[in-house]
């Protein structure tokens, strides 16, 4: 027996787990690359479902506007019910949604499908990056990490494929089959042994935690636990009142407390601009509206179709050079690398299509604007969509993870509503030159801020990333006989009803 499976390493059973996670957040590129597909079949004279632009945006958009309420929603299912539970309840409504694409007949059936999918996202959004976190070790957390962001350009292309040679219909169908897929995945998949750890199940954790780790990081298992330890043992310190009244002062008392917190405030402040950061930089814009795009930049007389496969293409394949580079490259560096070139990007299309526009340019050919795309493309596949999941995974401390990471991507959530639904208005009103102007300005003020409040955490635990924004180690004196009445009883709250307090 021990012959047979001693090729499983624990290195292939992380694999295997963050298969189950990545496939969930490919339904990011899967979304948002179905509008790219499913908003031109619509507007075809002989559509099932005619539209507008003003009804096209809103079927295009409306997933970020979902997202807030699965954002509400995933912290106390994370907190109360575990990690897996919550990866299993994201993929329900997707599915739904998926079976709901494939039967509409009107607009009002679309969008109540992409409201569900636009639900599960949010769910996904702020548990992907949580659940690779805690599986995987930090030798392999970045590498495993920026699966998110290769998973979702995989989605783009796939859905960009088959929407080239098939009808919406019928791919929507293909898409529901590999969300069923993954369903399996993650029923075969085991607890987070961090919320095993928190939830006192310690024997349970080392038994996960040795499956996916093996042996070897045992020390990084007994911190854990033994921080997990000293909280409980402040619980117990004190006698929860259950009375309401001092529940409500508790409650508000906790919330005062924990704003003060650095390892509180500082990463959800450097997320917020992280994940606005990763929206404006135009990842969702190219998905969703890659044939208006084209023909902007480009311009008519060339393939479409077959170039927006070959920039999925060079997507997928950018990203897989950053599964490798970010094991050798430190995550500011890579930050400030990748987003420069995409400011760059945005800058050279903005010049290019503003004198392209007013027939300004000495020469001209479509394979300038192919360049500038795929140029763009490289910044995003390397940078600006992996980077904020595998940042995320490594910020925020165990012990506000569901509410710190729910609050942090409400902007996530904000920002693609805002990206997608107001990009046809732009390109309309100010051109994609004024838009591309807006986009790099954005980017460019949360990359200045980023780099001055990030700290580096490649290679560190997520204990020693958590101590470093509180300034030093928290003793265990300081656990047991400084925290309060208040700060004791919503530790229960924050795991039971995270999303209240967002």
């Amino acid at each position: 027996m021990g012959k047979t499976r001693s090729w499983i390493t624990p290195f292939k059973k992380q694999c295997f787990v963050t298969v189950g996670v990545s496939v969930n957040m490919a339904a990011h590129g899967l979304l948002i690359g179905f509008a790219a597909i499913l908003l031109p079949q619509l507007r075809k004279p002989d559509s099932v479902i005619p539209i507008d632009d003003a009804s096209g945006s809103w079927i295009a958009s409306i997933l970020g506007f979902a997202l807030v309420a699965g954002n509400f929603i995933v912290p106390t299912i994370m907190a109360k019910y575990g990690r897996r539970t919550a990866n299993l309840a994201s993929l329900a409504p997707m599915l739904v949604g998926w079976f709901f694409v494939i039967l509409a007949t009107n607009i009002t059936t679309l969008l109540i499908a992409r409201l569900l999918q636009g639900l599960a996202m949010g769910m996904s959004a702020s548990l992907g990056p949580v659940l690779i976190g805690e599986y995987t070790s930090p030798m392999n957390r970045g590498a495993f990490l920026t699966f998110i962001s290769l998973s979702i350009a995989t989605g783009v292309l796939c859905v960009h494929t088959l929407g080239s040679f098939l009808t919406w219909q019928v791919t929507a169908l293909v898409i529901a089959c590999v969300v069923f897929a993954d369903l399996l995945i993650v029923m075969y998949s085991p607890e987070s042994p961090s919320w095993l750890a928190d939830q006192g199940r310690y024997d349970e954790c080392r038994h996960v935690f040795r499956w996916l780790r093996g042996h070897g990081e045992d020390d990084e298992l007994e911190k854990m636990i033994e921080a997990s330890k000293m909280v409980r043992d402040a619980k117990a310190f004190e006698k929860i009142s259950d009375t309401l009244a001092k529940k409500l002062r508790s409650n508000f008392g906790y919330i005062n407390t924990t704003m003060r917190k650095k390892e509180f405030y500082k990463p959800i402040f450097i997320m917020i601009h992280i994940y606005t950061l990763g929206q404006w930089a135009g990842a969702n814009v190219i998905s969703a509206y890659t044939i208006d795009l084209f023909k902007h930049i480009i311009g008519d007389g060339v393939n479409l179709p077959l170039i927006m496969i070959t920039l999925d293409i060079q997507r997928i394949l950018s990203n897989s050079m950053a599964v490798f580079v970010i094991r050798k490259v430190k995550r500011r560096t890579m930050l400030f690398a990748t987003v420069g070139i995409n400011l760059f990007a945005f800058l050279s299309i903005a010049v290019y299509t503003y004198c392209k526009g007013y027939n300004l340019l000495p020469f001209d050919h479509p394979a300038i604007g192919i360049a500038l795309i795929h140029i763009h493309m490289f910044s995003i596949a390397t940078g600006t969509v992996p980077l904020p999941f595998i940042i995320a995974g490594e910020l925020f401390p165990l012990e506000y993870r569901s509410l710190a990471g729910g609050i942090s991507v409400l902007f996530l959530s904000f920002n693609l509503f805002l990206t997608v639904k107001t990009a046809p208005f732009l390109f309309k009103t100010i051109g994609v030159y004024g838009a591309y102007i807006l986009y790099a300005s954005v980017v460019g003020y949360c990359l200045i801020v980023s780099l001055i409040f990030l700290p580096e955490t490649k290679d560190r635990t997520l204990q020693e990333i958590e101590d470093e924004f509180r300034g030093r180690p928290l003793s265990p004196e300081e656990l047991k006989f400084t925290q309060s009445l208040s700060y004791l009883n919503l530790y229960n709250t924050d795991r039971r009803f995270s999303s209240p307090l967002i």
